[in-house]
């Protein structure tokens, strides 16, 4: 999820570190480099942005929940337990393989792993919009693993760093969490009560903030990519695991709902947030475990984590754009009849319902 909590995040440092002098944020003698001066800077002005773009598209979006629906993946939960399965299972477990099969350094080690062991950010529900996916499952998943990453961030972790000789402890950002929790439940709710009042008006907010909430996707990643430019090492291998950790989560995710029995939609579904993590949680949590010394070996990796998972998600979107529209060609070929029925319609289209709606 992309909401820069940097209030929250700046009292539970002071929080954590005001009673332990071995914590390593807690050296406030400590002057920070310059790429994390200007992003500290920015954060608040981040913060703001991404909060109320954050519920400004989680109330568009949950303007496609229907009650009905997302009871009955409530009350049969299989697709949500397989969407948790590949985030808290098939996550952590490729971060693990990724780091041990390149031999890195254990500070880029943890941020890796790290990365692997966050739940999935709001950035697959926008995505999973554009490829016709169950609105309803990722709402969901996106929910339920933000409140299982209250325990299953702390026990990956540990299980997967028992042999590692850490010197610091790892501090998990709780009060994010439930920040994100908030921003993601209260929006959805007040979109899924415009659906169930309102259902012709949702449909056009719909995809309204779809669009928008896109392009201020895009914008701000863009604009915290090129402001946090002094955070950016060089290592060609960070760059080479961030760029296929996102593809390896996508194809791996959608795998396993194939081999549970889901449907298409729910596979496009679980793919996309398998593959998409909270990059704002993983900052997070880098800020209050490591030194600033650490963070810019360590930084680097969740930002173009980011951009990467990104840009598979545009790629994602286009391929099954085309794949529909060649669909469509192919079908429209087979039935001559639809395009003559399709002219008519269009002939056929009164301004009913967007003067009813302006009204």
């Amino acid at each position: 999820m992309f909401i820069c909590n940097a209030a929250l995040r700046n009292k539970e440092m002071r929080a954590n570190c005001s009673s332990s002098s071995a914590c390593p944020a807690n050296s406030s003698e400590e002057e920070l480099p310059v790429g994390l001066e200007v992003y500290g800077n920015l954060e608040l002005v981040f913060t703001v942005v991404s909060a109320v773009m954050t519920g400004l598209l989680m109330f568009s979006l949950g303007c496609s929940v229907e009650i009905r629906r997302l009871w009955s993946h409530i009350r049969r939960p299989w697709g949500i337990a397989a969407g948790l399965l590949c985030q808290f299972g098939l996550m952590p477990l490729t971060a693990y393989l990724l780091v041990i099969s390149f031999s890195l350094k254990p500070v880029q080690a943890m941020a890796i792993l790290i990365m692997g062991c966050c739940p999935g950010g709001t950035i697959s529900n926008i995505f999973t919009y554009w490829v016709d996916g169950d609105m309803d499952l990722s709402i969901s998943m996106t929910t339920c693993s933000t409140v299982v990453a209250l325990g299953m961030m702390p026990l990956c972790l540990y299980l997967y760093t028992l042999s590692w000789n850490l010197e610091q402890n790892l501090t998990i950002p709780y009060q994010n969490i439930g920040f994100t929790l908030v921003c993601l439940t209260i929006p959805v709710a007040f979109g899924v009560y415009v659906n169930y009042r309102w259902p012709k008006q949702s449909k056009i907010i719909l995809k309204v903030g779809a669009i928008v909430g896109g392009v201020l996707l895009l914008v701000v990643a863009v604009a915290g990519v090129v402001l946090a430019k002094g955070s950016w090492n060089s290592d060609i291998i960070l760059l080479t695991i961030s760029f296929i950790f996102p593809l390896i989560g996508h194809v791996t995710g959608f795998l396993l709902a194939l081999l549970t029995h889901q449907s298409w939609q729910s596979c496009r579904t679980i793919s996309l947030e398998t593959g998409a993590q909270n990059i704002q949680m993983c900052i997070t949590m880098l800020h209050l475990s490591f030194t600033a010394e650490q963070l810019v070996q360590m930084l680097s990796f969740p930002l173009a984590y980011g951009l990467f998972q990104l840009l598979d998600g545009i790629l994602i979107v286009a391929a099954y754009k085309m794949y529909k529209r060649t669909l469509k060609i192919k079908h429209r070929i087979k039935n001559p009849a639809l395009r003559v029925e399709a002219r008519f319609k269009k002939k056929s289209t009164s301004p009913k319902e967007t003067s009813a709606f302006l009204e």
